[in-house]
């Protein structure tokens, strides 16, 4: 049977998550400039996201400027930007499958129990989906980061370290998985399949001739 407290809980840990994915996918903290040098004033600090880098100083003044031209970036800048807008996009559908498909509300009635737990399933499944999709651009932002941070080839002007949103952006995608397990978990089908009964055959009712049979024999056994 469905558990509406599973699927509760499951909607708003993947809610949380898909808020926080929104967050990370529009702020700037994804690459912070990193001073590895002998600097020991720091004026300057570099924002990266995925739309736009910002310029804070230690004046407090943040200048903050979109990309000019998509087709210019990175392809792996392009790849991360497809694959978390792809993700959030699956959030939405999921929402709108698990709201529909909760025990708790009316939205198909309250005698489709069967097709509501199916849609509250696949919703599960697609915010478990959505986790894993919005994970990739994170790890693979974090990889290409140390990778370079490390690099001797690479100066150290264009060194970067891992931002604030990176982290966030784990969090994120955990809240999704988890939260989809659970609202898969807590949507089980109210109508099983009913199983094998194994036991002795009933006999059938004897003939009537069978049944005259035994009565006469009956009958002469009285005389």
């Amino acid at each position: 049977m469905a558990s509406t407290g599973l699927q509760v809980l499951g909607m708003l840990l993947a809610v949380l998550g898909w808020v926080g994915g929104v967050l990370v996918c529009a702020a700037p903290l994804w690459r912070v400039s990193a001073f590895v040098g002998g600097e020991l004033v720091i004026a300057q600090v570099l924002w990266e996201g995925l739309w736009m880098n910002c310029l804070s100083q230690t004046t407090g003044q943040i200048q903050c400027k979109t990309y000019d031209s998509t087709l210019a970036l990175p392809v792996s800048l392009q790849a991360a930007r497809g694959l978390t807008v792809l993700a959030l996009l699956l959030c939405v559908l999921a929402l709108t499958l698990g709201v529909a498909g909760a025990k708790g509300t009316h939205c198909m009635g309250d005698s489709n129990q069967v097709p509501k737990a199916r849609l509250s399933r696949i919703a599960g499944v697609l915010f478990l989906l959505a986790g894993l999709v919005y994970l990739v651009p994170i790890c693979w932002t974090a990889h290409s980061i140390i990778r370079d941070f490390y690099d001797p080839n690479v100066a150290a002007p264009l060194k970067r370290e891992l931002g604030q949103a990176l982290y966030l952006g784990w969090v994120a995608s955990v809240l999704l998985m988890v939260g989809g397990a659970l609202l898969n978990a807590g949507s089980a089908s109210p109508g099983g399949t009913a199983l094998p009964t194994f036991g002795v055959p009933v006999k059938n009712n004897p003939s009537p001739q069978v049944a005259s049979g035994e009565a006469k024999q009956q009958e002469k056994s009285f005389v």
